[in-house]
C-alpha cells in the first residue's frame, strides 16, 4: 500500500529501538542474577497521587464519563489558571487554556494551526525528536540550530535573528529541555520572544517539565513574556500521570477558535475520566506530595551528575529541571550508539544514545534519566564506573 510522502520526513524513534533491545536483554538468562537497570525512558517512577486515583474511581462509579467540551472541563481550566497564578505569578484567563489528549496532541494542534506547507520552524539541536516531527507532519520544515553547552544547549535571540529567513515562521523551544534538563534564562527568553514578535512569527514553548524546576532562576513560565506566546504543558511529568494522556495548552485569545475547531475534529475531547481525576492534582495534599517528589528528583540529580563527571561521562551543564543528564561519552567511545549497547551488555544499565536528539555531534552524547530510585541509581553508577575501567 502506498504511504503518504510526509512519512519520508518522519525518522524512526531510536529511543524506543534501544528500549526494545534493553527489554529483550533483560529477559535473557544473563540478567537473571544482575537485573537490568533502566535509565533510558523519560517517565517518572512515581504514579498518580492518591487523591487523583480516588477521583478517577469516583468518576467511574458515578458514571461521569461522557464527552466534555473540546476545550476541556471548565473547572479544570479554572484550576490550571489558578495554578499559574499561585506557582508562577502569571495571570492566565481560563478561556485561553485548552485541555488536550496529552502534550503531544497540544503540539500537533499548535503546528496544524500555525504552520503552512514549507514554513521553517527554528529549534535547538539537541531537542526532543517528536517536536521536529510535529512540524514535519504539518508539512513544515524543522530547522535545527546547533546549541552547545555555552548556550545551555538552548537557542538564544542572536542565533534566532541570524538564522531567520524568508521562509521562517517561528520557533519551537523547550524549557526545561528533554534531553538536557536545561532551561532558557528568563531574560534570554524575553529577548527571543521579542525578536520573533518583531518578525511577525510565533513562539511555541514546550513547558511540560516546568513544574520540575530546581533553580528559582529558571523556574518561570514563558507566558510572562506576553499573551502571544503559545505554551504547551502536561499532567505527565510533575503530576506523574503519563498513561492518562492529559495535557493542556495556553494560546492567544484569537487562536482559541481555530484550536477548538481542530480539536473537535481530531480528538473530540481529552479523556473525561483523566480530566475529572486531574482536578484533584491541585488539592493542597496533592501539591505537597508533588513537591516532595520534586525534592526527591533534585536529590537524585545531585548524586548522579557528580558521579558521571567523576567517571569521565562529563555533564557540562548542570540540569536545572526535568530528570535527565546529558553526558559526553566521547572520552570512552567514538559512537554513543555503540557505547549504549556496550553498557547495556557489560553493566546491565540501559541509557539512550544521542542519535534521536539532533544531527550536530549527536554521536558524542548519551541521555540518562534519573527517574528511578536512589538505590537503583547508586547501583547503576557503581556498575558504570566498574565497566569503564574493566578491559574490553
Amino acid at each position: 500500500m502506498r504511504t503518504a510522502s510526509r512519512l519520508d520526513h518522519i525518522e524512526p524513534f531510536y529511543v524506543m529501538e534501544c528500549a526494545k533491545a534493553a527489554a529483550e536483554l533483560a529477559r535473557s538468562p544473563e540478567c537473571a542474577e544482575r537485573p537490568m537497570i533502566f535509565l533510558n525512558i523519560g517517565e517518572p517512577d512515581f504514579t498518580a497521587a492518591p487523591l487523583v486515583r480516588e477521583a478517577a474511581e469516583r468518576a467511574l462509579l458515578d458514571g461521569r464519563t461522557q464527552y466534555t467540551d473540546a476545550t476541556g472541563l471548565a473547572p479544570l481550566r479554572e484550576r490550571i489558571s489558578q495554578w499559574y497564578a499561585q506557582r508562577f505569578g502569571v495571570q492566565v484567563d481560563p478561556a485561553r487554556i485548552v485541555v488536550t489528549a496529552g502534550a503531544s496532541a497540544a503540539l500537533q494542534l499548535a503546528c496544524l494551526a500555525l504552520v503552512e506547507r514549507g514554513d521553517e520552524v527554528l529549534m535547538p539541536d539537541p531537542s526532543y525528536p517528536c517536536n521536529r516531527h510535529f512540524v514535519a507532519a504539518a508539512d513544515g520544515v524543522p530547522v535545527l540550530l546547533p546549541a552547545g553547552p555555552e548556550q545551555r544547549f538552548q537557542l538564544d535571540a542572536a542565533g534566532v535573528e541570524a538564522a531567520w529567513g524568508a521562509r521562517t515562521r517561528g520557533v519551537l523551544l523547550a524549557s526545561p529541555s528533554n534531553p538536557t534538563g536545561t532551561s532558557i534564562d528568563p531574560e534570554e527568553m524575553g529577548r527571543i520572544v521579542r525578536a520573533v514578535r518583531g518578525r511577525g512569527g510565533f513562539t511555541i514553548v514546550d513547558e511540560i517539565y516546568l513544574g520540575l524546576s530546581y533553580d528559582d532562576r529558571y523556574g518561570s513560565s514563558a507566558l510572562a513574556h506576553g499573551e502571544d506566546v503559545v505554551s504547551i504543558n502536561s499532567f505527565s511529568k510533575y503530576f506523574s500521570m503519563t498513561g492518562w494522556r492529559l495535557g493542556w495548552m495556553v494560546v492567544p485569545t484569537s487562536l482559541v477558535p481555530a484550536i477548538e475547531k481542530l480539536a473537535q475534529n481530531l480528538f473530540i475531547c481529552a479523556s473525561t475520566i483523566a480530566q475529572r481525576a486531574a482536578l484533584a492534582c491541585f488539592e493542597p495534599e496533592s501539591i505537597a506530595e508533588y513537591e516532595r517528589r520534586r525534592a526527591e528528583f533534585k536529590a537524585r540529580r545531585d548524586v548522579v551528575v557528580p558521579a558521571l563527571n567523576a567517571m569521565g561521562l562529563t555533564v557540562p551543564v548542570m540540569p536545572d529541571g526535568a530528570f535527565y543528564a546529558w553526558a559526553d561519552c566521547s572520552a570512552h567511545a567514538a559512537s554513543s550508539w555503540d557505547f549504549v549497547f556496550d553498557t547495556m551488555r557489560r553493566a546491565h544499565v540501559a541509557l539512550t544514545p544521542g542519535r534521536d536528539f539532533g544531527r550536530h555531534g549527536a554521536e558524542r552524547w548519551v541521555r540518562l534519566s534519573y527517574a528511578n530510585s536512589l538505590a537503583q541509581l547508586e547501583e547503576a553508577m557503581a556498575r558504570l564506573a566498574a565497566s569503564l575501567v574493566a578491559p574490553m
